[in-house]
């Protein structure tokens, strides 16, 4: 493995004990240096208890010193037997009884800061049903008004890298070019000049689109059109008043 067990909590304790940078503790962890970041400002991994990466043999305090001497030093990751084979873990999902009281509170942690999972995903992490699910995304659970959302690696129903690998094929599937404004949002700065613009009228003109401004033709003149016809002029012999 690359990462420690446990990235998030570990990236917690870090956060909490260390005075390392948020891209050293992103790095080391496997996380993003803004996800980082919302664990120092307390956005991200809300309720999630810090797991020391030294007393569980997978960072030495030589590392850490080092890292926190040095920006740019990258922490290395101690061997860690219990590690191998975490990813290959398959078969149903089980829930002792103890923990299955905490579901409520994993699937409200899930839908609240990872929405872009389905429900067929919270159901494989922490073995739920997708009613449950339905309820708790309504709000509508008989019980939402006293569940708190807590991290589901927290309280032991799934693990890091299940989740973490849930949450990057979510990412995956959900399409990267919407509406013109989020396109522009979503891709490359190089990728957005090369897209055609769209035309739009300002909101203030709304409703003018089949106005010109072209002068309209003149009417052809009339052949036999002469000086007499644009007067009423009396006859010769008419008397005046």
């Amino acid at each position: 493995m690359n990462k420690p067990l446990m990235a998030k909590a570990t990236a917690v304790w870090l956060v909490d004990n260390t005075t390392l940078s948020f891209k050293q503790i992103a790095d080391f962890c496997g996380l993003h240096e803004l996800e980082v970041q919302g664990i120092a400002d307390g956005d991200v991994a809300t309720g999630v208890k810090g797991f020391d990466p030294i007393a569980s043999n997978q960072l030495d305090d030589g590392e850490i010193e080092k890292g926190q001497k040095d920006p740019a030093y990258k922490l290395k990751l101690k061997h860690n037997p219990a590690a191998e084979g975490e990813e290959l873990r398959r078969g149903p999902r089980y829930t002792p009884l103890s923990k299955r009281q905490d579901r409520p509170a994993a699937i409200l942690w899930l839908v609240k800061f990872h929405p872009e999972l389905a429900d067929a995903q919270i159901s494989r992490l922490v073995g739920t049903t997708k009613p449950t699910i339905a309820a708790i995304r309504d709000r509508t659970h008989w019980n939402i008004a006293n569940i708190q959302p807590i991290d589901p690696v927290a309280l032991g129903l799934c693990r890091q890298s299940e989740l973490d690998a849930a949450v990057q094929k979510a990412a995956k599937a959900k399409p990267e070019v919407m509406s013109d404004d989020e396109r522009r949002k979503l891709v490359s700065t190089q990728s957005s000049l090369s897209m055609p613009d769209e035309p739009r009228l300002p909101s203030s003109i709304a409703g003018l689109e089949n106005f010109s401004l072209t002068r309209p033709e003149a009417p052809a003149p009339e052949a036999d059109r002469d000086a007499d016809s644009f007067f009423n002029l009396p006859d010769e012999g008419a008397e005046e008043d």
